[in-house]
């Protein structure tokens, strides 16, 4: 057996294009010739990277929103991409795939409590779906600091992967794991991926026309010379979003299938995963995270506040937006406790579990009884329904897609606005609070750059558009 061993961790996601009410994707122009972008991705990345079994062979996440269009759009893949990870659990007794926080939020950007939502909801979808409990979790952008790992270690996470520079160390040797001290006597082991193979992989197409080649002579030439001196064991993780295999690239599925099954056998390597590597190779070294950082901003999360060099133009807008995001998000707090006093002894432990009625594992109405520890009235548990539900909005309107990208003007953006206009009548119907006026205030000065669109706007309009329907859509999955 091989001293070497590589892992591609392929990282799958996108954005919720989902009109935010009615939960339908509306046809994208460019999509061509599919009605929308999930469905075209969807046809040149995930479902032939299933069927090639590429799932089996590689480290991997899935967004669980994503997933779960997937599993309306296309049910056998997800089959597949399950039963994949299961072929491992059942050679190896662990499984390859690992969880993600549940709504793509920017975690070190987000309160204590709604880490712990996240990673709570990224635990329960995964168990859901992939019927274990996960021992990884990859964290939104690879987004990290000293809290956030806290939460995961907390909730029993063993591992992340994180970007090289994430480490607070001038070198780091990326072929072992480390683990990292926690306050109370916790830790948690960190994988950093290699920096310079997994940049080629994802922007050079140059380098991955043949598998073979990649394997020989660039993730061969990755792995540490004093150790190959004296055969020690080695493990490198490459990482890149998923989508490059097959969507980014053309045929770099096939690319993938190579590389995993035949062409680092040829180099004298052997495929690992993260979970499998510790079974036998636990962490040596410790190392302290530099905080907070992420693999898609050098300069922290920035990226995802306000202005910063990695997006061109002002991006002052996504601070004003993140403002009124954050206003709202406290007042939503606020009015949800008042509702949950005296009904439920803890509303936040109701808020993590709620999404169990949000994978439709579970009836709203049941959930809350339970919670409350005796039968509330059909009056109260609609107003806690209603709150969670809101809750919900909350947690979607602080996805990092809306805050990414350089102008305000864009779907991912403009659906955040419109999930904090659905929280916003939501809490309407619950308390009869209307928290319209400061929203739309807030957002008068987030504007697109290009187009002149405004969020306020957006948001009256899409609020209007929601109290147009005559029934709440509450209790839905993504």
């Amino acid at each position: 057996m091989s001293s070497l061993s590589y892992c591609i961790h392929a990282h799958f996601y996108q954005p919720p294009r989902e009109d935010p009410l009615t939960g339908v994707i509306p046809h994208e122009i460019g999509s061509a010739p599919f009605s929308n972008w999930n469905e075209r991705i969807h046809a040149e990345c995930y479902r032939p990277n299933a069927e090639l079994r590429n799932f089996e062979q590689i480290s991997f996440n899935f967004g669980p929103t994503l997933l779960s269009w997937m599993e309306n759009h296309d049910p056998d893949t997800c089959r597949k991409i399950y039963e994949q990870d299961q072929a491992n659990v059942h050679r190896h007794g662990i499984g390859n795939a690992i969880a993600q926080a549940y709504n793509h939020t920017i975690l070190p950007l987000a309160s204590y409590r709604d880490k712990v939502t996240q990673v709570a909801w990224g635990i329960a979808d995964f168990e859901y779906r992939f019927k274990r409990r996960p021992q990884g979790m990859w964290l939104p952008e690879a987004a990290v600091d000293m809290e956030t790992l806290e939460v995961l270690a907390r909730h029993g996470i063993e591992f992340t992967i994180l970007a090289p520079w994430s480490a607070r160390a001038d070198q780091i040797d990326p072929t072992e794991p480390y683990r990292v001290n926690l306050p109370g006597g916790r830790s948690i082991t960190v994988f950093f991926y290699q920096r310079e193979l997994s940049a080629r992989i994802s922007f050079d197409p140059g380098a991955t026309t043949n598998a073979d080649s990649f394997a020989q002579y660039n993730i061969l030439s990755g792995f540490q010379k004093e150790k190959l001196r004296r055969n020690e064991p080695q493990m490198m993780i490459i990482a890149s979003d998923g989508e490059l295999y097959g969507h980014h690239q053309y045929m770099r599925d096939r690319f993938l299938a190579r590389l995993v099954d035949g062409g680092g056998f040829l180099a004298g390597m052997q495929t690992t995963f993260p979970a499998l590597w510790l079974q036998s190779h636990p962490p040596r070294q410790t190392m302290e995270i530099r905080e907070p950082t992420s693999w898609s901003c050098h300069h922290g999360v920035r990226r995802w506040v306000g202005d910063c060099a990695c997006t061109p133009n002002d991006g002052r807008w996504k601070t004003r937006l993140r403002y009124t995001f954050e206003q709202l998000a406290i007042e939503i707090d606020r009015l949800y406790l008042e509702v949950c006093r005296s009904l439920v002894e803890d509303p936040w432990e109701l808020n993590n579990r709620y999404i169990h009625v949000i994978l439709q594992d579970c009836c709203a109405e049941d959930l809350i009884n339970e919670m409350a520890g005796r039968t509330l009235t059909s009056q109260q548990v609609r107003r806690l329904h209603l709150m969670l539900e809101a809750q919900r909005e909350r947690q979607r309107f602080f996805t990092s897609c809306g805050f990414y990208f350089e102008d305000f003007d864009r779907i991912e953006p403009k659906n955040n606005v419109a999930y904090a206009a659905q929280a916003v009548r939501l809490v309407r119907l619950a308390t009869g609070v209307d928290l319209e006026p400061e929203v739309t205030a807030d957002l008068q000065n987030v504007v697109g750059q290009y187009s002149g669109v405004r969020a306020d706007r957006v948001f009256q309009r899409h609020l209007r558009r929601a109290e147009g329907v005559n029934s709440v859509r509450i209790g839905y999955a993504d």
